[in-house]
C-alpha cells in the first residue's frame, strides 16, 4: 500500500517586471523585508539570505499584536533569474519541513511566476499557507509596481 501524497499548492502570477527583478525580490534581504509577509499589518524586521546551493535563509515576520513567526531553510537549487528551490520550516515546528519552488519565465510584458509549495504536513497546513502566500504574492506584485 503506497503512502498518500502530501498536500501541495501552486499559485501562478503574471508580473509586469523582468525575471531578474523578480528573482532579486526573492533573494535580496532588503527587498524581502518590503513584501515577504501575508498582510500590510505584518512587518519583516529580519531577512537573511545566503543565496547559493546549501546556503541558508531566515525570515522573521512580526504581526500587529507583536507575535513573531520565524521561518528558514536551505537553498537546494539556484538558477539566477529563473528558479529557486528551498526547504521551508517554521522554527516552532522544524520537523514539518516542506519545499518551495519559485519558477520565473519571461513573457512579452514581464514574466510568469509559478510558485509551488509541496510536502505539507496536512491539508490544514496547506490551507493556512495558501492564504499566507496569496497575501504575500499580492504584496510582491505591489512591490514590483513601485
Amino acid at each position: 500500500m503506497s503512502k498518500p501524497q502530501a498536500p501541495s499548492l501552486t499559485i501562478k502570477r503574471s508580473l509586469k517586471a523582468t525575471p531578474e527583478r523578480v528573482f532579486a525580490a526573492w533573494t535580496q534581504p532588503e527587498a524581502l523585508k518590503r513584501w515577504f509577509a501575508p498582510s500590510a499589518e505584518t512587518v519583516v524586521p529580519l531577512a537573511e539570505a545566503d543565496v547559493r546551493v546549501g546556503g541558508r535563509y531566515r525570515i522573521v515576520m512580526r504581526t500587529a499584536n507583536g507575535d513573531e513567526h520565524r521561518v528558514g531553510g536551505v537553498y537546494q537549487q539556484v538558477v539566477p533569474g529563473r528558479k529557486l528551490v528551498f526547504t521551508w520550516a517554521w522554527e516552532s515546528t522544524p520537523e514539518r519541513e516542506s519545499v518551495v519552488t519559485v519558477e520565473i519565465a519571461p513573457t512579452a510584458g514581464g514574466c510568469e511566476l509559478t510558485f509551488t509549495h509541496e510536502r505539507f504536513f496536512d491539508e490544514a497546513a496547506r490551507d493556512r499557507h495558501q492564504e499566507g502566500w496569496t497575501g504575500s504574492l499580492g504584496r510582491l506584485e505591489h512591490y514590483l509596481a513601485e
